[in-house]
């Protein structure tokens, strides 16, 4: 049966296939390799070609070796081995087309990056001098960075999200200082320090006494993220997560929880220097990317184990989530509220509102945000940009969650 396959295969020129399909999730910013493409034409030589679900489910495990790229596959697959009538084809080619007046579908997550690399090779270099220079005016036009900064993460190509990694790490940090307990020397007069003056005069045998002063220390507060990483959020939580490693380069406190049906902390791994590998590990620490979420009881457990260790001298905490719990929201206020008053400032991130006309109806969400002090948008470069000013005290009054409420 396994000869029949093979010799089907090659007959059938589904090798071919299966190599240009690789070479489509290549460019679409999947890392597959040769050995993809033998284990694949092996495997559906073995297994043989069924219905379009086995055959799907047999590519799947083979090339999707990271979470995120679920939504890419899946799109490319259904545009490669999409079937081909020629009839209807033939039919369409000849009939008159009228203008399609239907409202556009909004694209999928990751539909940009698959159709360009679909259409990557099909188009034909131009010779450099084949049209003439022409002036633009450009009073009335939007710049390609500015275009990217208002754009939403699910639905950037793959050079695009290149390109919004490097806009990311040009990012200038927030200078927010906070006073602590401690104090350090300074030349300026300030409190005097009678421990470091009467040192300094046991020096002259209490001859020459000049005063020492001191002023309290200022530092960066610690910066907690508590990110969903559930089906509905990982297309956001992997580009925040090029923010946040961006932050933790140059930060000394920023810790990285993430959580969906359980709570992971990623700090350690987030401080690998190359911000790829930094998501790699953080990848294979988690467990439950992609799945459901349960806020109330990952909120419960941070509150519990790590609270105390991470929240001090006045820490900011991100949350990131779309607050759409999945279980009972009867502990979900008592938690939040709990997290809200162990730190000095609660942020809460929601990419939902990128939608014009957003509403608190979800019970989650109405449970929340009476218990954060802003409520920001996370889907795009211009919201990370406002999230920035924001560390630094700025423009909080627009993000004030009261105007959800009805307040």
């Amino acid at each position: 049966m396994a000869e029949g396959n093979k010799q089907e295969l090659v007959e059938g020129r589904l090798a071919d296939n299966i190599v240009y399909f690789a070479r489509t999730l290549r460019r679409a910013g999947m890392r597959v390799g040769p050995a993809a493409v033998t284990d694949a034409i092996r495997a559906l030589s073995i297994a043989g070609i069924g219905s379009r679900e086995d055959f799907y489910w047999t590519l799947h495990p083979i090339f999707v070796n990271r979470h995120e790229d679920h939504a890419v596959f899946d799109e490319a697959f259904r545009l490669f081995w999409r079937s081909r009538d020629l009839i209807e084809k033939m039919i369409a080619m000849f009939s008159p087309v009228a203008p399609d007046y239907r409202n556009r579908e909004k694209q999928r997550a990751a539909q940009s990056r698959v159709d360009e690399a679909f259409h990557k090779n099909r188009e034909k270099p131009r010779p450099v001098n084949e049209d003439p220079e022409i002036e633009v005016d450009a009073r009335f036009t939007s710049s390609g960075s500015e275009v990217l900064r208002t754009m939403d993460f699910a639905q950037m190509t793959a050079d695009e999200i290149a390109r919004a990694k490097r806009i990311m790490s040009q990012l200038v940090l927030p200078n927010d200082m906070v006073r602590t307990r401690r104090f350090r020397q300074t030349h300026r007069k300030a409190v005097v320090d009678p421990r470091s003056t009467m040192r300094t005069a046991l020096k002259t045998g209490g001859s020459l006494i000049l005063p020492k002063f001191r002023q309290q220390r200022m530092v960066h507060p610690p910066l907690v993220v508590l990110a969903d990483i559930s089906g509905s959020m990982s297309q956001y939580t992997r580009i925040f997560l090029h923010f946040l490693h961006v932050l933790t380069e140059k930060r000394r406190r920023v810790h990285t929880f993430l959580f969906g049906t359980r709570l992971t902390n990623v700090t350690r791994q987030m401080r690998h220097r190359d911000p790829d590998e930094a998501l790699l590990e953080c990848t294979a620490a988690v467990q439950d990317w992609s799945g459901g979420t349960r806020i109330s009881e990952t909120l419960s457990q941070f509150n519990r184990l790590w609270s105390r260790r991470v929240l001090s001298q006045g820490a900011v905490v991100l949350l990131i989530s779309d607050g759409l719990e999945r279980e009972s929201v009867d502990d979900l206020p008592y938690q939040i509220e709990r997290l809200h008053k162990s730190c000095r400032r609660l942020i809460w991130l929601n990419p939902l509102l990128r939608f014009d006309g957003f509403e608190a109806r979800a019970m989650g969400v109405r449970a929340m945000l009476p218990h954060v002090d802003e409520f920001r948008p996370v889907h795009n470069l211009e919201s990370m940009a406002d999230l920035v000013d924001a560390l630094d005290g700025n423009d909080s009054y627009k993000a004030d969650p009261r105007r959800f409420l009805g307040h």
